[in-house]
């Protein structure tokens, strides 16, 4: 009569030094990669957000990407499915709103619906009022900037398709008439963005004519420099307010002791 016997385990071996080394090495290896593919993702992710175009009404990009909570309510609310909601693999901050004016420009809703329907605040209803009514003309979407180089209306070419876009006609774009020596008899048509009324809708990208748009929207920390608190418009009362805080700092050089005439006189001596 056979015994029915439980089978003996064999013992777990412990791990040798050595290869616990290279365990330990292999799953170093692994979260660094890892952490690799996250960190480039995130720079990534960050360098892309810099050139996003966001939707009306949107606040400073640094305070949108927190106050954001990626809902989508915004791009329901959009009637010409301009508003994009980034997703994964787009190398932009997933879930947030965005547009691509080559595509689907901003319509310049006279009511902004997707402003008011958003729940914290990222796009900013007060932003886009004027005298307690909702006022597109005033949104800051981005700034179209022109490369002259291919631009064909600086080669000579007629054409004014970004003018006749633009839905704040002769304000934020205007044409620039200037003789052609080229030819002696033709005339430039060279059109002009004026930064004080440019939403950055981007109908004037959307209808450039060349293959590549010669006019395209950048957001507007992008598209414009700055000149700083060193240089000031003497004629412009407005502008003048930027120094009103200012402090004033002086330095004393051996030259500055001297009235401007001395000054000038000392170079005149040595030629006599």
């Amino acid at each position: 009569m056979s015994e029915n016997r439980p089978e003996t385990k064999k013992k777990k071996q412990p791990l040798s030094d050595r290869r616990k080394f290279i365990l330990n090495m292999a799953r170093g290896v692994g979260l660094v990669t890892l952490g690799g593919f996250v960190w480039s993702a995130y720079v990534d992710e960050v360098t892309a957000s810099q050139l996003l175009l966001r939707p009306p009404g949107a606040i400073k990009e640094d305070d949108f990407l927190r106050t954001c909570i990626k809902c989508g309510l915004c791009v329901e609310a959009c009637p010409y499915d301009t508003l994009l909601l980034a997703k994964p693999g787009d190398n932009k901050p997933l879930g947030t709103p965005y547009f691509i004016p080559r595509d689907i420009p901003c319509y310049m809703c006279p009511d902004i619906p997707c402003v008011p329907v958003c729940p914290t605040g990222a796009l900013d209803e007060a932003s886009v009022t004027t005298d307690g009514k909702l006022d597109i003309k005033i949104a800051d979407m981005g700034l179209a900037v022109i490369d002259s180089e291919s631009c064909i209306a600086f080669w000579g070419i007629q054409c004014d398709a970004c003018y006749r876009a633009c839905p704040i006609l002769g304000e934020a774009i205007t044409i620039e008439y200037s003789k052609n020596e080229r030819t002696g008899k033709h005339a430039f048509l060279k059109p002009v963005v004026h930064s004080d009324a440019c939403t950055g809708c981007g109908l004037c990208e959307r209808a450039c004519v060349t293959e590549k748009p010669a006019i395209f929207v950048l957001p507007r920390e992008v598209a414009q420099g700055r000149a700083g608190d060193y240089y000031i418009k003497g004629w412009d009362k407005d502008d003048e307010k930027r120094l009103e805080n200012a402090s004033e700092i002086k330095t004393t050089t051996e030259i500055s002791k001297k009235s401007a005439v001395d000054s000038l006189n000392d170079g005149l001596e040595d030629l006599y």
